[in-house]
């Protein structure tokens, strides 16, 4: 091989090292999944509702080894806050934070006022489980594929502060997929994918919001005092 042949390959060999030495670096929004009256019109009265506790019911993260606080509840209860209020319906009252409000309202000099709610919604997480399903083509040698599933079900009760009846109640559930193929080589799977928990779990507290809404707008129960 020629001297100048020798030099072209060495700068091609260097800057395919260079290429792959090279970090890359992208980001992007996510659409957050948003109830049905996300942003309508309202005209009518937002009134003062409470979220009690929150339940997990399933065998999720339920086995004899687990320490600590239940973090598919907490995380159950925190998304729900934050869709209740999107709705556009209710007056959500924070009772996890009282002491820092009080501690805070002791600072600015203001007594507080503590609105009172005269519905108290609970829910459970009733189903929670994940699952992951493959194939191979000619055991694997022409391609392979792999389907990762997560599913939850959740239930709402809405109860009387007065009597404690349950005056409403609804459910929600929802699945979610993340699927991969590898064809001769090309393509890939991935490993397992933790966010799908929270994700299938926003999708089914979402959906037994709107159906609280339906039941309210439909005259089916009412927050009014």
């Amino acid at each position: 091989m020629v001297p100048g042949s020798l030099a072209r390959l060495a700068g091609c060999v260097l800057l395919v090292v260079l290429g792959s030495a090279c970090a890359s670096e992208e980001h992007r929004t996510v659409e957050p999944n948003v109830v049905a009256t996300y942003e309508t019109p309202f005209s009518g009265t937002r009134y003062p509702l409470v979220i009690g506790k929150f339940a997990n019911s399933s065998q999720y993260n339920r086995g004899l080894f687990t320490e600590g606080p239940d973090k598919l509840a907490s995380q159950a209860k925190t998304i729900l806050q934050t869709h209740l209020t999107a709705t556009n319906r209710f007056t959500l009252l924070d009772r996890d934070n009282l002491d820092e409000l009080q501690r805070e309202s002791g600072l600015t000099g203001e007594a507080q006022a503590l609105a009172g709610a005269k519905y108290v919604v609970t829910g459970e997480v009733t189903e929670f489980g994940r699952r992951t399903t493959g194939d191979r083509w000619f055991f694997g040698l022409f391609g392979r594929g792999k389907t990762q599933t997560a599913y939850a079900k959740v239930s709402l009760n809405v109860v009387d502060v007065t009597t404690s009846a349950v005056v409403y109640a609804v459910q929600g559930g929802g699945e979610y997929e993340l699927s991969n193929r590898e064809i001769l080589g090309t393509g890939g799977t991935s490993g397992y994918d933790s966010t799908l928990n929270g994700k299938v779990l926003d999708f089914a507290i979402v959906d037994a919001v709107n159906h609280l809404v339906e039941g309210l707008e439909q005259g089916a129960w009412s927050v009014a005092p």
